[in-house]
């Protein structure tokens, strides 16, 4: 056994025993993780999400979303890993990271970002991310576009809105 799986099971252990899973019990429908996964990493995302001022997709002035960055912290509030993108991608402090393909959302209230259910790609490298199947993100906190004027005489600007949310790896049974 290596020292980094050991390092990943001691701090996958300690996480598990913290996470509530009457959390998960409350989580709608859309972002369930599959039958056949368990829980392998929770984790608290703090950071901010950048927006544009630009022209969108159907050609109307709007804040377009550019990426996110956040440190992905344990339970004790200690950094584990990062968050950042595009492409959106979590990378554990033993330098092994994922991206994923999203494949639900779910509203959260207002002013904050929507709950999410990401289907993981393979890992790269060895460590905390091997072997991840999907990502949650629940208990979000902030993180929408900014509520203020965007139009051509704003072409351009950014707006950097600070967020929270867990972060909660599976892993495949």
């Amino acid at each position: 056994m290596t020292i980094k799986h050991l390092t990943r099971t001691a701090l996958g252990a300690a996480l598990i025993a913290s996470f509530s899973h009457a959390a998960l019990a409350e989580t709608p429908a859309d972002v369930q993780v599959p039958d056949g996964n368990t829980v392998a990493l929770e984790t608290v995302g703090v950071g901010a999400i950048t927006y544009m001022c630009e022209t969108n997709d159907s050609g109307d002035m709007a804040w377009v979303f550019k990426g996110p960055h956040a440190a992905l912290n344990d339970n004790d509030g200690s950094q584990v890993g990062s968050y950042y993108g595009p492409p959106a991608t979590w990378e554990a402090l033993d330098g092994s990271k994922i991206t994923g393909t999203q494949l639900a959302t779910a509203p959260n209230g207002d002013g904050n970002i929507p709950l999410q259910l990401v289907e993981a790609n393979p890992a790269e490298g060895e460590g905390a991310m091997t072997g991840v199947s999907y990502i949650q993100r629940l208990n979000t906190e902030g993180g929408v576009a900014p509520d203020v004027t965007c139009d051509s005489d704003h072409d351009g600007a950014t707006a950097v809105v600070t967020y929270q949310a867990d972060y909660i790896f599976w892993t495949a049974e």
